[in-house]
């Protein structure tokens, strides 16, 4: 039986292209939010939300040490939303 490309489970090239993709616009935006954290707090959590979107793509994509790296900055952003801290200048 022929396989009908396009159905069913996708390919390993997909799959790593989406994961991929997917880390492309985590980083973007957390980087994006990390520009824009002296505007305001809530750009602080913002950055916070990207460290941990960013920590997931790191696992997911087998950069363990990305990943743990990520998630401690998450912490540290976080602490500093919560602290009131204002945002460097």
């Amino acid at each position: 039986m022929a396989r009908v490309v396009g159905r069913g489970a996708p390919t390993v090239a997909q799959a790593v292209s989406t994961l991929t993709a997917y880390g492309v616009v985590v980083l973007v935006f957390m980087m994006a939010m990390y520009s824009l954290e002296s505007r305001s707090r809530r750009y602080v959590a913002a950055f916070a939300l990207g460290c941990a979107l960013s920590s997931s793509y790191g696992f997911a994509s087998g950069a363990w040490p990305f990943g743990s790296v990520e998630a401690i900055w998450c912490v540290i952003a976080l602490r500093r939303y919560w602290s009131g801290r204002p945002a460097r200048t």
